[in-house]
Order: structure tokens, then C-alpha cells, then sequence
């Protein structure tokens, strides 16, 4: 016994299904994030961006503010940027460890969005110094 059903059903499925895979494709292609940049590559960008870098020392702290001023510097490179920051921080964060922030530039400051600071893990297999 087969059943026989409208193939307007299987069309409109269809349909929906193809217009979804647009959407995907759409999103995951046209962008809409926020790039990432470091440092150096900071001066030409405007509006919101992540940065990566690694924390330059020393880390000012105003606890009753929860308000953290340091430095990012390349990972690969010597170009800084004073980074102001309000927010809770991982445990993890502390001069020479890499980290991840949202924001804007402002007058030579880059301006983290709050609490977007993320630190990223140290390799527990790195070389041996010899």
C-alpha cells in the first residue's frame, strides 16, 4: 500500500530547507564578526575589533573600580598598545600570557568592551630550554 501525498509538501520542504543553507552560507561568508588583529595592525582599523597579544607588564589595578591598565604586545613582534580594561579577569591572566579582547580604538588606547578579556592556555609541551 504506498501512500500518495500532495508534492506541494515535498516543495515547500524543500524550499525551506535550500533557503536555510543560503542563510548559512550567507552568514558564514558575508562576515558580520569582528576581526582579529594584533597590535600592529591596529592603527588602520575602525570601529570594534578583537585583539590578540601577549600582556606586557606592569598590570595597574583599581580594585574598586575593577578597572585594569596594561599593555599588548605582538606575539611576534615589539608594537604595544596601552589596553584599558573593566571587568572580571581569568585566573590565567598575568604579564607574558596571551590574551583575547574585544573593543575599539581610542586616542591611542584601545578600549576593551567589558568583561571580554579571555586568556588563552599555556602548551604544556613546549621544547626544552638547552
Amino acid at each position: 500500500m504506498a501512500r500518495t501525498g500532495s508534492p506541494a509538501r515535498l516543495v515547500i520542504a524543500l524550499s525551506v530547507a535550500a533557503l536555510l543553507a543560503v542563510f548559512l552560507l550567507y552568514t558564514s561568508i558575508a562576515g558580520g564578526g569582528t576581526p582579529l588583529v594584533q597590535p600592529s595592525e591596529l592603527a588602520g582599523e575602525t570601529g570594534r575589533v578583537q585583539l590578540s597579544g601577549e600582556v606586557v607588564g606592569p598590570v595597574r589595578v583599581d580594585q574598586a573600580a575593577r578597572v585594569r591598565r596594561f599593555r599588548v604586545r605582538d606575539v611576534e613582534g615589539t608594537a604595544t598598545v596601552r589596553v584599558f580594561y573593566r571587568g572580571t579577569v581569568p585566573d590565567q591572566f598575568r604579564a607574558g600570557r596571551r590574551v583575547y579582547l574585544q573593543g575599539t580604538l581610542r586616542d591611542g588606547i584601545f578600549v576593551a568592551k567589558p568583561d571580554s578579556l579571555v586568556t588563552k592556555c599555556p602548551s604544556k609541551y613546549t621544547a626544552k630550554k638547552s
